[in-house]
């Protein structure tokens, strides 16, 4: 009894060993390329390369009862699908109109409406800015014309996408945790001498959620005449680097110079 005791305790040691080799045993090299590839292609950054084509529409122009609205849209081409498609689609959403085929009785009639009551204008035109590393910035401006109005009203909408997931980055994004406040604050601090003159206090004064990164910091851009006259276009106020480093996440802050502290060295008695 204790032979066959000893005897099971034998083969159960040996089994736990063998099973433990096993577990501990590298991978075939073929899971271990698989692997390799797919964290690849996580980490994969593009390098955008853009040009701006026009975009196919039925028509050139677009007619009902109201009149005829003339269309121009250019999106870009960057060899990145998603964001190509993602423009595309933004066009598509913006203005379905420009996309629907009118019958040609009803367009005879709306030209007639046309030429009494003038013709609008509405274009669209999508433009790359920058790219740092994985942040590519790009800008839609749109531009749109009632007949018979004194103006045009035009507006230039950022987008900066997060090429690493292939995201759009809104300002919430990019933000630490609960800063808007301070944000603000530092925002209204670094352009106090225009938001004065305009008469803004710091209590008006509302963060933009259209901004993009400039040469010297993040840049907010107000709508035309929520800050200023029309005269005076959309508004754009920086907020510097150097004040944005503790606000905004270290993922989406461009890398900033390091400067060291410079000692003077005494000036020793001749």
């Amino acid at each position: 009894m204790q032979v066959n005791l000893k005897k099971t305790l034998v083969a159960s040691a040996l089994l736990s060993i063998l099973l433990v080799v096993s577990g501990c045993q590298e991978k075939p090299a073929s899971q271990v390329e698989a692997a390799s590839t797919d964290q690849a292609k996580k980490i994969e950054i593009p390098l955008i390369q853009a040009k701006m084509e026009r975009v196919a529409l039925p028509e050139k122009q677009f007619c009902d009862e109201d009149g005829c609205t003339q269309y121009d849209f250019q999106t870009v081409k960057t060899q990145v699908a998603w964001i190509d498609d993602y423009f595309l689609n933004r066009i598509k959403k913006d203005v379905p109109s420009a996309f629907e085929k009118t019958q040609k009785e009803a367009t005879a009639t709306s030209n007639e409406a046309a030429n009494k009551k003038g013709l609008s204008q509405n274009s669209i035109y999508v433009r790359f800015i920058s790219q740092q590393y994985n942040l590519a910035t790009f800008m839609i401006q749109s531009y749109t014309y009632a007949a018979g109005a004194a103006h045009g009203m035009y507006h230039n909408e950022y987008v900066t996408f997060d090429l690493s997931n292939q995201k759009r980055l809104a300002l919430t994004d990019i933000l630490k945790p609960d800063v808007e406040a301070k944000v603000a604050e530092q925002l209204y601090d670094a352009n106090a001498n225009w938001l004065t003159q305009h008469d803004i206090t710091r209590e008006k004064l509302q963060l933009s959620d259209n901004y993009y990164y400039g040469s010297k910091g993040i840049v907010f851009v107000y709508p035309l005449y929520e800050l200023a006259s029309y005269a005076e276009g959309m508004t754009e106020l920086t907020l510097p680097y150097l004040s944005a480093r503790d606000l905004v996440k270290a993922e989406y802050l461009p890398s900033l110079p390091v400067i060291e502290a410079v000692t003077e060295k005494p000036v020793e008695a001749e």
